[in-house]
C-alpha cells in the first residue's frame, strides 16, 4: 500500500500554499492582503531651501530685505515604504540598501490617523518656531510667541485664540514657544497658570486650567501649538511642512540666516545637511542618518552637515567626493561651511 506524505501546515494552511499566497500578496479574488509590521527606509529626494518648490520659495520672507543667496543649502529626506507583502519586504531587503525598521518606529500603534495628523502638524510647527528663533538669535534680533491654533477641546479653547501673541505666563515675559512650554511643564495638570496676551493690538489675561497630556497623564497641557515670529514687520514662511519635519530645522535655520545677512552664508557650495534646532541653536541627532548621506552624495552636495551625535554611524557610509562634517551647533554649521568654501580644514565625523 502506497503511503501518502503527511502535509506540512501553518496556521491551519498547508505551507505551500501559505506561501503561495505570501508571494502573491493576498488571497486571490478577495481584498485580504498579507503585509509585514515593517516599513522599509531608503534615501529620499534633496531640496534646496535657498530656492523655490512647485513656484513657492521654500522659505519666504517679508518685512525685510533680502540677501541674494547662492549654491545650494539642501535638506535631506528619508523615503518610507509601508503596507508590504512577505514578497515586496524581501524584495527591498535583498536587492535594494533600504532598511526595513518595525512599522511602530514610523506609525506609532497607539495613535489613530487623526491623531497621528495632529502631532505630525504640531511637531512641523514646533520645527519651525525653533528654526526662527535660532536664526533670529543668531542674528540679534528679537523675536515674539503666537499662537498657531488652539486644540478644540484643549485647555485653552475657551481663552485664546488662533494669532494671540503670548506676552508672559505667570508675570514671566517671554519670547519664545520653548520658554513658554517650560514655565507651564513646570506646573501639573490641574494647576492653573496665568497668560497674558496681546489680540489684535490689545493686551489681554487669561486664568487657565491646565489640561493632561494623552501620552503621558502626567504632564501638562495647555492644548495650543505656538510658532515664533520676529518682532515688528517681519515674517518668516515655510512652505515645504509635509517633508521638512523636525530633521530639517538646522537647514531651515541657515536658510533664513543666509537670506537675511549679506554674503553668500555657504560660500557659493553646494552644501546638504540634516538635524533639529534648538532655541539656543544647538543641533541634535536625527533617524535615517545613512540614507540622507547617500541621497545628498547622488544628488551632487559638495559638503554635509551632519550632527555631532549622528557621527559614529555617518562615518561608516561611502561619502564618495562629498565630506561630511560634524556639527554641534548653528555657529559649528556657519564655521563648516565658512572652512570649506575656503579650502581650510573641516572638522569630520571621519575624524572622530
Amino acid at each position: 500500500m502506497k503511503r501518502r506524505r503527511a502535509a506540512v501546515v501553518w496556521g491551519g494552511i498547508p505551507l505551500a500554499v501559505a506561501a503561495a499566497l505570501f508571494v502573491a500578496g493576498g488571497i486571490p479574488g478577495t481584498d485580504i492582503r498579507f503585509t509585514v509590521p515593517f516599513a522599509a527606509q531608503g534615501p529620499g529626494p534633496t531640496f534646496n531651501t535657498l530656492e523655490e518648490v512647485d513656484g513657492t520659495p521654500v522659505i519666504e520672507i517679508e518685512g525685510a530685505d533680502v540677501d541674494p543667496t547662492a549654491g545650494s543649502l539642501d535638506m535631506t529626506t528619508v523615503s518610507v515604504r509601508t503596507n508590504m507583502t512577505v514578497g515586496q519586504a524581501l524584495s527591498r531587503w535583498l536587492i535594494s540598501d533600504d532598511t526595513l525598521v518595525p512599522i511602530n518606529q514610523i506609525m506609532p500603534a497607539n495613535m489613530s490617523d487623526e491623531e497621528m495628523r495632529k502631532h505630525n502638524e504640531a511637531t512641523f510647527v514646533a520645527s519651525e518656531a525653533a528654526a526662527t528663533v535660532a536664526a533670529m538669535r543668531y542674528l540679534g534680533e528679537p523675536t515674539r510667541v503666537l499662537i498657531h491654533d488652539v486644540l478644540e477641546d484643549g485647555a485653552a479653547a475657551d481663552a485664546l485664540k488662533p494669532e494671540d501673541i503670548i506676552t508672559a505666563v505667570d508675570g514671566t515675559d517671554v519670547s519664545a514657544p520653548q520658554e513658554v512650554q517650560d514655565l507651564v511643564r513646570s506646573k501639573n495638570p490641574g494647576d492653573e497658570l496665568t497668560i497674558s496676551y496681546e489680540r489684535d493690538g490689545e493686551p489681554g489675561e487669561a486664568t487657565i486650567t491646565l489640561g493632561t497630556n494623552p501620552q503621558d497623564e502626567s504632564v501638562p497641557l495647555l492644548g495650543v501649538t505656538m510658532s515664533s515670529e520676529p518682532t515688528g514687520d517681519v515674517a518668516v514662511n515655510y512652505n515645504f511642512n509635509d517633508v521638512g519635519g523636525p530633521s530639517a530645522g538646522m537647514i531651515f535655520s541657515l536658510a533664513v540666516i543666509d537670506k537675511l545677512s549679506p554674503g553668500e552664508l555657504n560660500g557659493g557650495k553646494h552644501v546638504a545637511g540634516t538635524g533639529t534646532i534648538s532655541e539656543d541653536g544647538s543641533v541634535g541627532p536625527i533617524g535615517g542618518i545613512t540614507h540622507k548621506i547617500e541621497g545628498a552624495r547622488d544628488g551632487g552636495a559638495e559638503l554635509f552637515l551632519a550632527p555631532e551625535n549622528n557621527c559614529k554611524e555617518a562615518s561608516k557610509v561611502d561619502a564618495g567626493d562629498m565630506v561630511v562634517a560634524s556639527v554641534a551647533t548653528l555657529d559649528d554649521a556657519v564655521a563648516a561651511m565658512s572652512a570649506f568654501s575656503e579650502g581650510s580644514p573641516v572638522k569630520t565625523c571621519a575624524a572622530d
